[in-house]
């Protein structure tokens, strides 16, 4: 344990010792797709086959110059038997998806090059149909809506603890979803989204004990918790605390390419996954990416690593550092006090102004890029690539704004709604319904028939169905017009 305050002592120590990580790295050395793709690379093969660019041959010379001969001699499809095919797995790919189960305690892992959106698009698509009733977090992906709207499954809402100093949704309690679930037994599943995008962490353990005695399933969205599985520094990952299915983004923090993601089914999962199967190659792609195929192959190796474990303690030593500097500026302030979180996620706020008045400061007067800003605050990512100097001058510069004042031009402009939904309609119908498109201010009191949520972090403002009220107008600064169900 780092020597630090007691107050981030105790939120890393809500993190249960996971398995022997020694035993995590021996099983992940072997890396079957890398070494696949790198025989491909160097074979002498003349290809009269997709893609039609031949190796890098048939582009754009700045497009060449600009990602290297490298990578265009490996975009490939999974259609040679030595790398093998993603549905049905097979080869090189179904040996790398068998190594990452492992790694990370799951029955059966899926790799996707579209997303943890695909994940939850064929969960929805394989696992609930217009009769069932699914209980959902508020501040789910808008990707867990849209599969919904898919399947016609319909729509109970358990809303987070709001955290209104901060704009922000905080954790989901135990309390609250076994109150849902005992005013419903018609309710089958529970899918809810841990951690927050602001990294706050729900305790799925004892979530977990509720969804069990009432007999429905979980599924859990941690996109962004892809790092917890190696660390006991970090959260416990839903896989080990009794989830049947957890989504991880591993493009976002686990060093993967964009796109690439994994679904896990947990090994005391009832989940038929013939079924996940069959809607994952409904909805996915018919030509993956081996570049983000072989990415997440490369990203679970990493990370079973010597190296990648001391770049994952590396991140987790940053963060340490920059909370016990950002505590000492005046007037800046950091979310920590009575939530669980993730120690890699930082949510700042500065007296004095927005979090999009302190991103522009700090990306036009210090080259510094942060992950998103609300109305509120901003989020910072201690990321296993980032450097200590890096953060030493990411607190330089915050040392810096808090001295001075700054003359913004004030804007009624917010990001995080924390609105109670007033649904009306099921999700499927209210978006397949006659519909119009009207100026917004004319809209309120009508029943919305689109999805309107802002990316990152990809929370829905608006849902099909749900009445528009005032409220919402806030959040639509972007938006002229609404599409609303026909009168």
């Amino acid at each position: 344990m780092f020597s630090m305050t007691n107050t981030i002592e105790n939120k890393i120590s809500f993190a249960n010792i996971k398995d022997n990580i020694y035993e995590k790295i021996t099983k992940g050395a072997n890396t079957p797709l890398l070494d696949a793709m790198l025989q491909y690379k160097n074979s002498p093969m003349t290809g009269f086959h997709i893609p039609g660019h031949n190796r890098g041959i048939g582009v754009h010379e700045k497009f060449r110059e600009l990602v290297g001969s490298n990578v265009l001699s490996i975009d490939t499809t999974d259609e040679f038997d030595n790398l093998g095919t993603l549905h049905p797995s097979t080869g090189a790919i179904h040996q790398a998806q068998e190594l990452a189960a492992s790694v990370y305690g799951a029955k059966r892992t899926f790799f996707l090059t579209a997303g943890s959106t695909i994940a939850n698009l064929a969960l929805a698509f394989a696992i609930t149909s217009p009769s069932d009733e699914v209980l959902i977090g508020r501040n789910c992906h808008r990707s867990v809506l849209t599969g919904l709207i898919i399947s016609g499954a319909k729509v109970n809402w358990v809303i987070p603890k709001k955290l209104n100093d901060w704009s922000i949704f905080g954790n989901i309690e135990a309390e609250d979803i076994e109150e849902k679930l005992k005013k419903n037994r018609n309710i089958k599943l529970v899918w809810i989204t841990n951690p927050t995008y602001e990294g706050v962490v729900s305790d799925i353990k004892k979530i977990s004990e509720v969804c069990k005695r009432y007999k429905v399933a979980l599924i859990v969205d941690e996109a962004h918790g892809s790092l917890w599985n190696f660390s006991s520094k970090l959260p416990q990952s839903a896989l080990q605390l009794g989830a049947d299915a957890v989504v991880h983004s591993l493009h976002k923090t686990g060093g993967a390419m964009t796109q690439a993601s994994m679904l896990h089914i947990s090994k005391s999962s009832k989940f038929d996954i013939e079924k996940i199967t069959h809607a994952l190659k409904l909805l996915h792609t018919t030509s993956p990416s081996l570049l983000l195929l072989a990415s997440l192959d490369a990203a679970r190796a990493n990370l079973s690593s010597v190296s990648g474990q001391k770049m994952l303690n590396s991140a987790i030593e940053n963060a340490l550092y920059f909370r016990a500097e950002a505590k000492k500026i005046e007037n800046l302030a950091v979310l920590e006090q009575n939530v669980d979180f993730d120690i890699t996620k930082i949510f700042i706020k500065m007296k004095g102004l927005t979090g999009l008045q302190l991103e522009y400061v700090l990306e036009h007067d210090y080259k510094i890029e942060v992950e998103s800003a609300s109305d509120a605050g901003l989020l910072i990512l201690s990321n296993i690539g980032n450097s200590r100097e890096e953060f030493e001058y990411l607190i330089k510069a915050l040392k810096e704004i808090s001295s001075k004042k700054y003359d913004f031009e004030k804007k009624n402009i917010k990001i995080m709604p924390l609105i109670d939904p007033e649904i009306v309609m099921n999700l499927r119908e209210a978006y397949f319904a006659p519909k119009e498109s009207i100026d917004k201010f004319e809209a309120i009191g009508r029943i919305s028939s689109e999805v309107v949520a802002l990316c990152p972090p990809g929370i829905s403002i608006l849902l099909p169905g749900e009445i528009i009220k005032k409220e919402h107008l806030p959040y639509l600064f972007s938006y002229e017009k609404l599409e609303v169900i026909k009168e």
